[in-house]
C-alpha cells in the first residue's frame, strides 16, 4: 500500500517494501494479526482507527498475500477473520525491528508503554530482530512472543501462518 505513490515496481528493494510496509496503519494491523486480533471488530477498537482505514488496509494487506481472509460463523451470520500467510510471517524481523529499536531510542510515554521481543525456547529477552541475543538461534512466530506492557502481565506467543492443507501440499508442493 502506498503511502504517496506506487512503489511497487521501483528497482529499490526497499522502495518496493516500503510500498507495502512503509504505512503506519498497516503495521499495526500486522501487530494485530501476530497477536491473534485477526477479526474486524478486535482490531477497530484495539486501534481505535476508523472503518475505511481498517478495510482499506486489510484489503491492501490481503492483495499483497501478506493476509488471508478465513471465515468463521458468529452465532447468525459468516465473517471474515484475517490471518497470517507465510508472506505475512516473513514480515515479523521489520516488525521485531521497529519495536527494538523504538525501546532503545525513543522514550515511552508511561512505566506500562514498553514492548519487548522474547524468544521462547531460551525465554530471554532479544535486542535482534532476526535472532536471539542470548542463543542464537533464529527467531520465528513459532519460538517468539512479545511482551506488551499496556496489553498483558504475561508476553503472548505469536500467531502463525495456518499450516497448508495436505489437499493444498500435493497439489503445489514437490513432486515426490
Amino acid at each position: 500500500m502506498a503511502l504517496r505513490s506506487d512503489w511497487s515496481q521501483r528497482s529499490c528493494a526497499m522502495a518496493r517494501g516500503l510500498d507495502i510496509l512503509g504505512d503506519p496503519w498497516s503495521m499495526l494491523v500486522l501487530r494485530e494479526v501476530f497477536f491473534g486480533n485477526g477479526r474486524f471488530d478486535a482490531m477497530k477498537n484495539r486501534l481505535m482507527v476508523a472503518d475505511s482505514v481498517l478495510t482499506k488496509r486489510l484489503a491492501g494487506l490481503v492483495d499483497a498475500g501478506l493476509l488471508e481472509r478465513k471465515p468463521y460463523d458468529d452465532g447468525g451470520r459468516t465473517r471474515q477473520e484475517y490471518v497470517l500467510t507465510e508472506k505475512g510471517e516473513d514480515a515479523l524481523p521489520v516488525l521485531n525491528a521497529v519495536v527494538i529499536w523504538a525501546e532503545k531510542h525513543l522514550p515511552a510515554p508511561s512505566e506500562q508503554a514498553h514492548m519487548f521481543v522474547i524468544h521462547t525456547t531460551c525465554g530471554q529477552r532479544t535486542t535482534s530482530a532476526d535472532s536471539c541475543t542470548a542463543c542464537g538461534e533464529r527467531l520465528t512466530a513459532e519460538n517468539t512472543s512479545w511482551h506488551s506492557l499496556t496489553r498483558t502481565p504475561e508476553p503472548v506467543r505469536l500467531a502463525t501462518a495456518p499450516a497448508p492443507s495436505r489437499d493444498a501440499f500435493s497439489q503445489n508442493g514437490p513432486a515426490a
